[in-house]
């Protein structure tokens, strides 16, 4: 047995006795919720979870299942006695899903080792007699960073009051602590999951700033510690590593409720409880440092921290070199005179403000390139620029309108306008600065141009910016392209191209440090050309961004628009960067964390902690092999090529199937996630009454699919691909390709974690629907060769076979939802017989309350 497969046999164990376990004992204490006729639903419970397993087997409709259960074990069986008791099973659901989440979190340590070889200490150790080495990794560390952007993406479903429950829930299981146990759980039972009404963008703002002051604050600075004594115990410098985002009140794409008042207020909000943080952190200072010499700093500096942690009325500016100025001098003074007593305290503290300067976290500003198009127009029209544009200027080619762009700086007369949208851009544009002077440039330095698709999307923002109070010398931001359809991504490197050699844009970037980001979107790629297809598009992207970028000497950076699971980017993420391969520019790691995927791995400060370090061991460590990726050698290439072309082809037909919409519609809650009051952001894109693809939102369309237990977006035209290519006899190739290049076993390894959260077992009634039988059948077919074809290139006999830990993790927290799963559909079912308007109130309310756990349950769906 090999160590690896020891340390595995390991985990399982510890998993086994950690946390099945422990969730099992805990789970009894369920009975003591203090909920209507507890005891009655927690005996009944168990039996409907066989009852469910039992009908599924069987291949029985949801309504089969549910009414033999109440026919079997209750004594009524009206619409309110079941609608009643099952609301009770998906309210205790809930609950054990949240403790599941504890428990595993309290064994997160345990069951989670740090990878010592790949870590910075290691490589600085192995520098030491390899001066040629030594020196790469001195470079290295200079030149890397790792930014994590937060988003308000409407899959993350617990409120903070419910975010601390399973915070304190978690330590109290780390210690067996029963009683505390009990009485959290009870609290759990009382305290309400949901919003009655969907938030505003500052709710969601101050909702995820939650994980800002309790988690992040702590975990980055813990991180960036370590690299600190690394760095000096080799005698380098201190690098500032760790860099974090925001995009709630910032990020406008498509959300209408987003306003410059918005982002003022996010931005305000965030620098205050920064600044909290700061004063809890001094307060503990103040108490330790009570010698003489420090006294008249000491408080100056609580009387700063104070008044711009609890006083709104301040004129707010940039103090965190004031901060630290008087941090060192009481550092300097502690050396001196006390014998450096409490210094590591203050180190601490140093640390904080210079990761987190005076705004915790940088806030984007997105909006789609059609919105930003528009505002141009509208600015076209104003005096005195109106005689620079001819009137034709919207239907001339690209280089003619980037031709007829000046870039003056001019006060525009706007004419008036009701539009909104046109309103906030201009305004927002302004407020960028006044945000900057307030939390300094990095609080607001980023524009995002969603469904960026030409080069005059940029060079047209900017005009903007100078027609908006903003001078060529002090134009502090930078712009960031968003490519996202597979058609953009194919032509991204051209649109660089011409913007790298436009002589306004040249200069820009120098004065920006010819520094430049660029943002590719997993989620709507995926949702455009499927999941093989996206990959592979954005890995050829990635090279041709960066063989361009080289070309003008650019420090390129890109910026992944990740979602949780694997069909938005997610998955094993810190793989990807790990083998990225030196044709992709990777020193400068960007990345979202969108919803759930914040609570289930950047939850607490151990596993937030975790997941950062495994990221930056990713990107160091793939700076220094500086690999070529092997996918690119001329055989691997052609036949990924094709794959792609295949899996595409295949996905886009179903895409286009008549039903293919008809059929979301009908049997997932799609329709009904507007009614959920989780976000301030629409389901779609478009206010128009009927669906259209091209209008409904990624993370909507994704969740639909995982609630069906089908998740097709994560494997849809792999098997079709793969079947081709060993018809053709290329099977040799594609497994030599799998077994050299960690991309590709990375693409392939999440795939098969998406596919192991679908259950086409539960929905094999559909095969008998006289409409919607075959179509179903088609879907099934896919996902069955795409199984065959993945564990054979794989070497394996189960999906995640290398993974039991995480694999046994998913079948616990499958078995514990499939009741909600089996309601939903239910409820669905009953909405398609024309029920009475009570009943379908009842009834969509049935299915909406079920989405929020199966998702919390599955961690990475949505």
């Amino acid at each position: 047995m090999t160590q690896k497969q020891r340390a595995t046999g390991q985990r399982e164990s510890i998993f086994n006795n950690e946390v099945v376990s422990r969730f099992e004992l805990y789970n009894s204490l369920f009975l003591t919720l203090p909920f209507y006729r507890i005891k009655d639903t927690g005996t009944l419970l168990p039996l409907f979870i066989k009852h469910c397993e039992d009908g599924v087997k069987q291949h029985q409709t949801p309504a089969e299942i549910v009414n033999s259960f109440f026919k079997k074990y209750t004594q009524t069986n009206t619409n309110k006695d079941i609608i009643d008791l099952l609301f009770r099973f998906i309210q205790y659901i809930e609950r054990q899903v949240v403790l599941f989440d504890a428990v595993e979190d309290a064994s997160f340590n345990k069951l989670n080792t740090h990878d010592e070889q790949s870590s910075l200490h290691s490589y600085l150790s192995k520098g030491i007699d390899n001066k040629e080495l030594g020196a790469k990794i001195e470079k290295l560390v200079d030149e890397f960073s790792l930014r994590l952007v937060l988003t308000a993406h409407p899959t993350q479903f617990y409120p903070g009051s419910v975010l601390s429950i399973i915070t304190d829930l978690t330590s109290a299981i780390k210690i067996n602590d029963i009683s505390t146990i009990n009485e959290l759980l009870q609290q759990l039972g009382k305290t309400p999951f949901f919003n009655k009404k969907s938030p505003t963008p500052v709710d969601e703002a101050l909702s995820l700033a939650w994980y800002l002051e309790n988690v992040f604050y702590f975990a980055a600075a813990n991180i960036q510690s370590e690299i600190d004594h690394s760095l000096e115990e080799f005698n380098l410098a201190s690098k500032k590593v760790i860099e974090l985002g925001f995009w709630p009140g910032g990020d406008r794409d498509g959300n209408p409720n987003v306003h410059a008042d918005s982002t003022i207020q996010v931005a305000k909000m965030l620098r205050q409880i920064l600044f909290r943080c700061y004063y809890r952190d001094f307060r503990y200072l103040k108490r330790r440092i009570t010698f003489r010499g420090v006294e008249d700093t000491i408080v100056v500096v609580h009387d700063e921290l104070y008044k711009n942690a609890f006083d709104p009325n301040i004129e707010t500016e940039n103090i965190s070199a004031v901060l630290i100025e008087n941090l060192y001098k009481i550092k300097t003074t502690l050396l001196n005179d006390h014998d450096g007593l409490f210094v590591e305290q203050v180190d601490n503290l140093i640390r904080k403000v210079n990761l987190f300067g005076n705004h915790f976290a940088s806030l984007d500003i997105r909006q789609d390139s059609r919105v930003l198009r528009d505002v141009h127009a509208y600015c076209r029209e104003s005096k005195p620029i109106v005689s620079l544009f001819p009137a034709n200027y919207d239907e001339l080619s690209e280089a003619e309108k980037i031709a007829q762009l000046s870039f003056k700086s001019a006060k525009l007369n706007y004419p008036g306008t009701d539009d909104g949208l046109i309103q906030d851009t201009l305004q927002t544009i302004a407020e960028i600065k006044i945000i900057q002077q307030s939390n300094g440039e990095l609080a607001c330095h980023r524009f995002i141009i969603s469904n960026c698709q030409q080069a005059s999307d940029i060079l047209q923002l900017i005009e903007l910016f100078l027609w908006n109070g903003w001078e060529e010398h002090e134009l502090n931001i930078d712009f960031v392209p968003l490519f996202e359809t597979v058609n953009d991504l194919a032509v991204a490197a051209e649109v660089m191209e011409t913007l790298y050699s436009h002589p306004f844009y040249k200069k820009h970037l120098e004065q920006r440090g010819n520094k430049q980001d660029i943002m590719l979107g997993f989620s709507d790629s995926t949702k455009d050309g499927g999941y093989l297809m996206a990959n592979w598009s954005i890995f050829n992207a990635k090279v041709t961004l960066t063989d361009v970028s080289n070309k003008h000497n650019i420090k390129l950076a890109f910026f992944d628009g990740r979602g949780g699971p694997p069909a938005r980017g997610g998955g094993k993420t810190h793989r990807f960067y790990a083998s990225m391969g030196k044709e992709i520019a990777n020193k400068n790691i960007q990345l979202t964390i969108q919803g759930q995927t914040i609570s289930s791995q950047y939850g607490s400060i151990d596993s937030a902690g975790f997941q950062i370090e495994q990221l930056i061991n990713a990107g160091i460590s793939a700076g220094i092999r500086e690999k070529h990726n092997v996918l690119l050698d001329p055989v691997n290439k052609e036949i990924l090529d094709v794959m792609a072309k295949d899996s595409y082809d295949a996905y886009v037909a179903l895409r286009k199937h008549p039903l293919f919409l008809t059929y979301l519609e009908r049997f997932s809650p799609l329709s009904l996630l507007s009614k959920i009051t989780i976000s301030s952001r629409p389901v779609k894109r478009s206010s128009g009454a009927a669906l259209k693809l091209e209008d409904l939102r990624a993370i909507g369309f994704v969740t639909a699919w995982s609630q069906l237990k089908q998740n097709i977006p994560g494997f849809y035209g792999i098997g079709t691909a793969l079947k081709k290519q060993l018809d053709a006899g290329n099977w040799e190739i594609i497994s030599k390709a799998y077994e050299d290049s960690g991309y590709f076993k990375t693409i392939i390894d999440n795939c098969m974690m998406s596919m192991s959260k679908a259950d086409f077992s539960i929905t094999a009634h559909f095969a008998n629907d006289k409409e919607y039988g075959a179509f179903w059948k088609q879907l099934h077919e896919e996902f069955e060769l795409s199984k065959t074809l993945l564990l054979r290139l794989a070497g394996h006999e189960t999906l995640m076979e290398n993974y039991p830990v995480e694999k046994r993790s998913i079948a616990v927290r499958e078995k514990i939802v499939l009741p909600l799963v089996l309601i939903q559909h239910y409820a669905l079912e009953q909405l398609q017989l024309e029920p009475t308007e009570q009943e379908r109130q009842s009834y969509e309310k049935l299915a909406i309350r079920t989405v929020y756990g199966i998702v919390n349950a599955g961690r990475n769906l949505a």
